[in-house]
């Protein structure tokens, strides 16, 4: 009888492990995403993101006007998830505008700071890097290209 008892114990441990590593990978999935609404915020090329990074569209599509965006700010795309700064005086840049922190899209462009509003992370119009975390990578630069005042996907 003791032998049960002594083979049960480890069983019993081993599954209460097991539930608890289930439960903290559902717990780190959920925190991955974010359901809060992000609001439009107020060299020409860049490099290419990688898959998923940015929106839907595909090379030569417009995406915007050269005059739209404001020097020193930007425009926050959300239906294609990127973000344009003009951080100098025709300098383009684009990058995803999905904050590497949990994934909500950024919200503004201000003085060259591109700013997350979930958890205000800030990142850099001009290279995408980290400027203030919780965000420690920065945003991935997407490929645009510039034909008079018309933006396009590179």
């Amino acid at each position: 009888m003791t032998d049960n008892i002594d083979e049960a114990l480890p069983r019993r441990r081993l599954l209460a492990g097991a539930g608890v590593v289930v439960a903290a990978a559902a717990v780190t999935a959920a925190c991955g995403s974010s359901d809060a609404p992000a609001p439009e915020g107020s060299g020409t090329d860049a490099s290419s993101s990688s898959p998923g990074d940015a929106g839907s569209g595909s090379a030569g599509e417009v995406v915007g006007a050269l005059g739209d965006v404001p020097v020193g700010g930007g425009v926050v795309l959300k239906d294609r998830k990127i973000v344009l700064t003009q951080p100098a005086e025709g300098d383009l840049r684009a990058y995803t505008a999905v904050c590497t922190h949990q994934g909500c899209l950024v919200a503004s462009v201000a003085d060259n700071v591109i700013t997350c509003p979930c958890h205000n992370s800030q990142f850099s119009a001009e290279d995408g890097g980290v400027i203030q975390g919780p965000a420690v990578t920065g945003l991935a630069p997407v490929n645009v290209s510039v034909s008079g005042d018309q933006i396009t996907l590179a």
